[in-house]
C-alpha cells in the first residue's frame, strides 16, 4: 500500500496532530477504551480521530471498531469535520459524524478548546451475527464524553443554576455557591458557550457494510431491500413482507430494483453523450484486457493511437470478450435515436451503461454497487467503492499497481469534483 499511500490515494486529506496539548488529550481518550498511548511526537487522524499510524503502533486497524459495530470517535478539533473515514464498517458512518458535528457545531466549538471528546456512535446491537442483528439498528445514538468531564460538569453546573434561580433562599447555601464556582473555573460561563451535546440520536439509513463479505440496505417507504451473498447467515429468513433479500450475483433482479426504486439512469443521449460515459467505460475495458493478455506489458506511454492500434491488431480478443463491442453498438443506437432499449440488452451488461440518478440520496451507494457488476473499471471503483477498489489493488502486480496509481493521479486526483460531475452528473 505504499505506493498508494505516497500518491494521497489511501489515507489522503487527513490532519496532521502534532501539538504536544493535543497529543495529550488524545492519549487521555485512549486511555478511556482501555488502549496505550501513542508514544508519537506526530500522527494524523480522519473525521473520527482514526489514526493509522497508532493503529499500526497499536497492531490493530480495529481499534476504534473493535467489533465493526457501536464505532468509536475521538474529536480534538472542529477541523475534523471536513476530513475524510478512512476505516469503517459502515459506509454512513462519515455520514452520521458529519450529521453530528453539524447539529452539535457551537458545543465542539467550545469543547474542544478546553479538551477532547470521544464515545461511541452506539445502537441496539453490540455484535453482529446475522444480517438480522444488522436490520435492527434503526437509528444510532452518540454516547459523548470529555477527559476532564467538561460535559458532565456543565450539566452539573446547569442543574446548579437552575436551583439558584427557583429556590428562593438557594443563595445561601455556602457550599453549593462555591461547587458553582469551581465547576465554572472548568466550563467557563455555560450562558455564553453550550457544553452538552442536545442532538445526538440520527437515523441510520441506506449504507453498505462490510459484514458478511460486504452487503447493502435500502430503505424504500414499507420496504427494506438486502443485497448480499446468499451465504451470508440470516439471508431469506425472516419477514419477507417487510423485507426484500436480492443475491449480489443476481445480475438481473438487482437491476430490475435500481429500476423500479427510481435509482438510476437509463442510458440516454442528453446525460451519455456529453459525460464520455461509454468511452470512459471503452477505455476501461481496452486497458483491462491488454493487462490480462500481457500482465508485464507497461502500459504508461500508451497514447490513443497505439491504443487504437492495439484493438485493431487483437480483434480476435476484443470479439470473444463481447464488451468493446456491445459498447461500440450502445453508442450508434444512442446516437441514433436518443436512448438504448435496455429491455434488449442483457442483465450484466446494464450496468455498463448506467448511473446513480444523481439527485436521489443514494446516488453514492448505488454507484459503489454498480461499480461491483463493473470490476474492470477501477477508476469508479475508487470513486465509489474503495474497500473494493483496495481488496482488488492487493491482487494486482507491480506493473498493473503502477499504472492504475499513475491513472488515478493524472486523472481523479487533479479534479476529482470535476471527474465526478462529467460522468456521474454528481455535483458534491
Amino acid at each position: 500500500m505504499n505506493l498508494l499511500r505516497d500518491n494521497d490515494l489511501i489515507y489522503g486529506r487527513l490532519l496532521t496532530i502534532e501539538e504536544p496539548h493535543l497529543i495529550e488529550r488524545y492519549n487521555k481518550a485512549l486511555a478511556a477504551f482501555g488502549l496505550k498511548p501513542t508514544a508519537r511526537a506526530s500522527f494524523e487522524i480522519d473525521r473520527s480521530g482514526y489514526s493509522p499510524q497508532v493503529a499500526e503502533d497499536l497492531g490493530d486497524v480495529n481499534y476504534l471498531d473493535p467489533n465493526q459495530i457501536n464505532r468509536r470517535f475521538i474529536i480534538l478539533t472542529p477541523q475534523q469535520i471536513d476530513l475524510p473515514v478512512v476505516h469503517t464498517a459502515f459506509s454512513n458512518t462519515s455520514q452520521l459524524l458529519f450529521e453530528f458535528m453539524t447539529s452539535n457545531q457551537r458545543v465542539i466549538n467550545a469543547l474542544t478548546i478546553k479538551d477532547v471528546i470521544y464515545g461511541e456512535i452506539e445502537d441496539s446491537v453490540a455484535k453482529v451475527e446475522d444480517i438480522e442483528d444488522l436490520l435492527s439498528i434503526n437509528q444510532v445514538e452518540f454516547k459523548v464524553l470529555s477527559a476532564e468531564d467538561v460535559t458532565g460538569k456543565a450539566t452539573q453546573l446547569a442543574t446548579l443554576v437552575d436551583r439558584l434561580k427557583q429556590e428562593p433562599d438557594a443563595w445561601r447555601d455556602t457550599a453549593m455557591l462555591e461547587e458553582m464556582v469551581d465547576l465554572a473555573k472548568v466550563t467557563g460561563d455555560i450562558r455564553e458557550n453550550a457544553l452538552v451535546p442536545d442532538h445526538v440520536i440520527f437515523r441510520h439509513n441506506a449504507y453498505w457494510t462490510s459484514h458478511f463479505g460486504g452487503l447493502y440496505v435500502f430503505v424504500d417507504p414499507g420496504m427494506t431491500t438486502v443485497i448480499s451473498d446468499p451465504s451470508a447467515p440470516g439471508f431469506r429468513r425472516s419477514r419477507p413482507w417487510q423485507v426484500s433479500y436480492l443475491s449480489l450475483h443476481d445480475a438481473d433482479k438487482v437491476f430490475e430494483f435500481l429500476l423500479s426504486t427510481g435509482r438510476i439512469e437509463l442510458p440516454r443521449a442528453s446525460w451519455i453523450e456529453k459525460s464520455g460515459y461509454l468511452e470512459h467505460r471503452a477505455d476501461m475495458l481496452v486497458r483491462s484486457l491488454i493487462h490480462q493478455s500481457d500482465p508485464k506489458r507497461d502500459l504508461g506511454k500508451a497514447d490513443r493511437v497505439w491504443l487504437q492500434t492495439w484493438i485493431h491488431s487483437n480483434a480476435s480478443l476484443i470479439n470473444s470478450d463481447g464488451t468493446f463491442p456491445f459498447l461500440n453498438a450502445a453508442k450508434r443506437e444512442i446516437s441514433q435515436l436518443g436512448q438504448l432499449k435496455i429491455e434488449d440488452v442483457p442483465p450484466r451488461q446494464r450496468f455498463l451503461v448506467v448511473r446513480a440518478r444523481p439527485d436521489h440520496p443514494d446516488a453514492w451507494l448505488t454507484n459503489s454497487l454498480i461499480s461491483d457488476f463493473v470490476p474492470f473499471d477501477f477508476m469508479s471503483r475508487y470513486v465509489f467503492n474503495k474497500p473494493a477498489f483496495y481488496r482488488d489493488y492487493e491482487d494486482f502486480n507491480e506493473v498493473w499497481r503502477a499504472h492504475v496509481v499513475a491513472t488515478l493521479k493524472d486523472t481523479y486526483l487533479k479534479d476529482k469534483a470535476g471527474f465526478r460531475q462529467r460522468l456521474y452528473g454528481l455535483t458534491d
